[in-house]
C-alpha cells in the first residue's frame, strides 16, 4: 500500500515540474499568437492578398527578369509582415538595435538594388521601378518626428512618386506592344497607391506601436578588438660605473637630430648657395618664350588616354534589337533596314553620328558622349541616359522623349513632333530647338529649366520654373 502511494506521488510531482518548465514557453506562444491574430496583421494578410498576388500574377505571364524582380518584392511584404507581429511582442529599441532589426527588410531592398546595376537590361525600367517602390516599406522605422522621415503615409507617396518615372515607361513602351507589362505595371501602382497607402493610413498613421512590455531588441555583436602590438621593451639602465658617466653632458658628442643642429648652426646660412646671374633669370633666358611650342604639343597628343573600352558593335540582335555600342570617332553610322516592332539601343559611343531612317519603336542613348542622333519617326519614345553633349534630331514624330541623368543636350524637333511630351530627370542644360513659325524656317532655341521654387499654398505645395530677368 505505502509502495503505491509512493508511485503516485513521484508521478504527481514529476507532472508538476513539467508543467512549470513549459509555462514560460506557452506565455511565449500564446503572445506570438495574440500578435498575429490582431486586426492590423489580419488587415495586413488581404491586402496581400489583393494587391502582391495581382502583381504576381501578371509577372508570372511575363517571366524572365520581371518575375525574378516580383519575386524579390513578394519577399520583402512577407518580411515586412513577419516585422510588424515582432514589433508587438517587442520593446521600442534605440537606433543601433532599430538597424539591426530592420536588417532582414534592407537585405531585400538591396537585392532589388543589386538587379538594376551593370549592364542595362531590356527591362531596366520594371527592375528600376521595383527597386524605387520598395523603399515606401521604410515606414515601418518612423519612431517620431525627430527621427528625420516622413510621416508614415507621406512616405509611401513619396516613395512611390519616385517609382512612377520608371513605371510610366513601362506604360508608354508597351502601351500597343504587350497587354501584359501594361497589366503588370498598372498592378504595380495599385499595390503602392491605394492599396500600402490606405493600410498604413488606417493601422499605422502615426508609425508601428512598439510593446511596453515585451522584449528587448539584441543588440548586433561586436566586431572582436585587434590585437594590440606589444609595448617596446624599455631601455636598459645605464651603469653607474661607465666610463661615459663620469662625463658631462656638454662634454660629450651630440647624436640624432642634436647633431643635425648642432652642424646647421655652425655654419653660415648663405654658405652652400650659387649666385644667380641676370642672364639665368627666367625672364631674360631666350629658349624660354612662355608658351609651349609645337612639338611639345605634339608629344603631349600622341599620348593616348588609357580607358577600358569593350568591343565595338553595329548589329541586329534576334530581329528585334539593333545594338550599336563602344563606336568611336564614325560619323557615318547608318540604319535603314529596320521596322516599328524593332528598337536601338545606343551605348559607349563617343564623337559619332547615327542616323536611322525609317520607323522604329524605341530609341534609347546609353552612356553615350559628343554623339549625334537623327531619326525619322519613333512609336514609343527616345530615351537619352547618362550622357554628356549630346544632339538627337527628329525629323517626324515622337510621342516621348525622356532625359534621365544627362548634362548637355540638344533636341531638334520638327513641325511634326512638337506635340512631344519632354521629361526630365536630374539633368542639366537642355535646349529644344523648334522650326520658326516664319517663311524663313529658322530654329528657334528654348532652354528648359533646371531649377524650381517649391512654394507651400493651400495646403500642398506648388512648383514653378525659376525665371531670370535680366536687368
Amino acid at each position: 500500500m505505502e509502495e503505491k502511494l509512493i508511485q503516485r506521488l513521484e508521478s504527481a510531482v514529476a507532472r508538476l515540474e513539467s508543467l512549470s518548465a513549459g509555462s514560460q514557453s506557452r506565455d511565449i506562444d500564446l503572445d506570438a499568437i495574440a500578435a498575429s491574430t490582431d486586426p492590423s496583421i489580419i488587415a495586413f494578410d488581404d491586402f496581400l492578398t489583393e494587391y502582391v498576388v495581382k502583381v504576381s500574377s501578371a509577372a508570372a505571364k511575363i517571366g524572365g527578369q520581371v518575375q525574378d524582380a516580383t519575386n524579390v518584392l513578394n519577399q520583402a511584404f512577407s518580411v515586412q509582415k513577419e516585422l510588424l507581429i515582432k514589433i508587438k511582442q517587442t520593446k521600442k529599441p534605440d537606433m543601433v538595435g532599430l538597424g539591426e532589426f530592420l536588417k532582414p527588410l534592407n537585405e531585400n531592398l538591396m537585392k532589388a538594388i543589386s538587379m538594376t546595376e551593370g549592364r542595362r537590361s531590356d527591362f531596366f525600367n520594371h527592375l528600376k521601378a521595383v527597386a524605387e517602390s520598395l523603399t515606401a516599406l521604410a515606414w515601418i522605422a518612423y519612431v517620431g518626428k525627430d527621427c528625420g522621415m516622413s510621416m508614415p503615409v507621406a512616405h509611401v507617396e513619396e516613395s512611390w512618386q519616385a517609382a512612377e518615372f520608371y513605371n510610366n515607361k513601362v506604360l508608354v513602351e508597351y502601351r500597343n506592344k504587350d497587354s501584359n507589362h501594361v497589366e503588370w505595371a498598372g498592378a504595380l501602382k495599385e499595390l503602392y497607391i491605394p492599396g500600402l497607402r490606405n493600410y498604413v493610413k488606417s493601422h499605422y498613421p502615426l508609425g508601428p506601436v512598439w510593446s511596453a512590455t515585451g522584449s528587448a531588441v539584441s543588440a548586433p555583436p561586436k566586431a572582436p578588438a585587434p590585437p594590440k602590438a606589444p609595448a617596446p621593451p624599455p631601455p636598459p639602465p645605464a651603469s653607474l660605473f661607465s666610463p661615459e658617466s663620469s662625463q658631462p653632458s656638454s662634454s660629450r658628442p651630440k647624436e640624432g637630430m642634436a647633431a643635425v643642429f648642432q652642424e646647421i648652426s655652425s655654419k653660415p646660412v648663405t654658405s652652400g648657395l650659387r649666385k644667380v646671374t641676370d642672364d639665368m633669370k627666367t625672364k631674360n633666358r631666350a629658349d624660354r618664350a612662355g608658351f609651349v611650342s609645337a612639338s611639345e604639343k605634339e608629344v603631349r597628343a600622341s599620348v593616348p588616354s588609357v580607358s577600358k573600352v569593350g568591343p565595338p558593335k553595329f548589329e541586329l540582335q534576334m530581329g528585334r534589337k539593333w545594338v550599336v555600342e563602344n563606336q568611336i570617332g564614325k560619323k557615318d553610322l547608318l540604319i535603314d533596314q529596320c521596322d516599328s516592332k524593332q528598337t536601338v539601343y545606343i551605348f559607349g559611343c563617343k564623337d559619332s553620328v547615327l542616323q536611322i531612317k525609317g520607323k522604329v519603336n524605341n530609341i534609347t542613348v546609353d552612356k553615350c558622349t559628343k554623339v549625334g542622333v537623327v531619326f525619322t519617326d519613333v512609336v514609343a519614345a527616345c530615351e537619352i541616359v547618362n550622357c554628356n553633349s549630346v544632339e538627337v534630331q527628329c525629323q517626324g514624330t515622337a510621342p516621348t522623349i525622356s532625359v534621365d541623368n544627362s548634362s548637355g543636350c540638344q533636341l531638334y524637333l520638327s513641325k511634326d513632333s512638337l506635340e512631344a511630351s519632354i521629361t526630365t530627370a536630374k539633368s542639366s542644360e537642355i535646349n529644344v530647338l523648334v522650326p520658326a513659325s516664319g517663311p524663313d524656317n529658322d530654329l528657334v532655341e528654348h532652354a528648359l529649366p533646371q531649377q524650381y521654387i517649391h512654394s507651400y499654398k493651400d495646403g500642398q505645395f506648388v512648383t514653378t520654373p525659376v525665371s531670370h530677368s535680366g536687368g
